[in-house]
């Protein structure tokens, strides 16, 4: 990741290109999913849940990136867009339109597919 992306629509498709394996954008969503859940029993039972948040999140990201895609994650470079990112690609997984984008970025960073 030479190139420094100057806005988040730019890093969109690179961030795609480091989520290809099935595993890791799986281990993605179990995390964020676990996220939604901790953030949620924060406000109904106690707010310490805040704490279980991003060890969930990252947690699972990071196994997904280190174990299945051998990359690095791209939140240590870009942590802002990496959680955006992380975002839209759950909310694109959960109504099944990820292909798309997957496809996109494999076109544009051969090397990463």
């Amino acid at each position: 990741m030479s190139e420094r992306y100057r806005t988040y629509e730019e890093f969109w498709p690179f961030y795609v290109s480091q989520h290809l394996n099935t595993t890791c954008r799986g281990l993605h969503f179990v995390g964020t999913t676990l996220v939604f859940t901790a953030v949620a029993l924060a406000f109904v039972r106690s707010p310490w849940w805040l704490l279980a948040a991003p060890l969930a999140g990252y947690g699972f990201a990071w196994v997904g990136h280190f174990f299945f895609e051998k990359n690095r994650p791209a939140t240590f470079t870009y942590p802002r867009w990496s959680l955006r990112g992380d975002f839209r690609m759950y909310r694109l997984m959960l109504i099944g339109k990820m292909q798309p984008e997957i496809d996109r970025a494999s076109a544009k960073f051969p090397a990463a597919a």
